[in-house]
């Protein structure tokens, strides 16, 4: 068969979008807290910070290794080190991505507490274009976390957050709060690679953007 009909037959079966590299989604990763600012302490002395970088990373590989790199993804800290919130959102303004995720855990006097929270901008309109896109993906987010991890669904809440007040001009933003180091079973579970792991790649596959 001639090379140009071969051509023609491709041209009419396949969708001409998908013959041309499509540009990939831009995500940051902001793994909170970092050096000096160790964020909460677990009640088994684990720190925020140390759990919010290995999970970044862990994103940052299973992008990579099980789902052939489907997103451009930039964490804003790679490494145990201290960045400013004003730097972290510096960042989203250079490289105007289609996604920022800030991640933490939480803490509380109470040790009973337990489950996953994630936050949107409060003073921003649902009718911005950036606010709804954030809430879907909070919307996604939280509900393959409850659902593949079997995490307490606390909500989604609202808060004046400097790294969402300052990106979501920008982008689509929100604030993971992955469970409570105060508490014994959570913060256990957070500690292990293998579960920070799991958290990871469900954070990953619950992506919509």
């Amino acid at each position: 068969m001639k090379p140009l009909k071969i051509l023609l037959i491709v041209l009419f079966l396949v969708p001409v979008y998908t013959l041309f590299s499509q540009e990939k989604k831009v995500i940051i990763i902001d793994a909170g807290h970092g050096g000096t600012d160790s964020g909460a302490i677990g009640i088994n002395k684990a720190q925020e910070k140390d759990i919010t970088l290995a999970i970044a990373k862990a994103i940052l590989m299973y992008n990579r290794t099980l789902l052939d790199n489907p997103y451009e993804l930039y964490l804003t800290r790679y490494k145990d080190t201290l960045i400013s919130l004003r730097h972290r959102t510096q960042l989203v303004r250079a490289l105007r991505p289609d996604l920022f995720i800030s991640l933490h855990c939480n803490h509380a006097k109470n040790e009973k507490a337990t489950g996953i929270e994630i936050y949107l901008h409060n003073k921003t309109s649902l009718k911005n274009e950036n606010q709804m896109e954030s809430q879907v993906v909070a919307l996604s987010m939280i509900e393959g976390l409850t659902e593949r991890l079997g995490y307490r669904n606390r909500g989604i809440k609202r808060a004046n957050f400097q790294v969402l007040r300052e990106s979501i001009t920008t982008s689509p933003a929100i604030l993971v709060e992955l469970g409570f180091l105060s508490n014994t079973d959570e913060a256990s579970y957070l500690e292990s690679k293998k579960n920070s792991n799991a958290v990871a790649l469900a954070l990953l596959m619950s992506i919509k953007i």
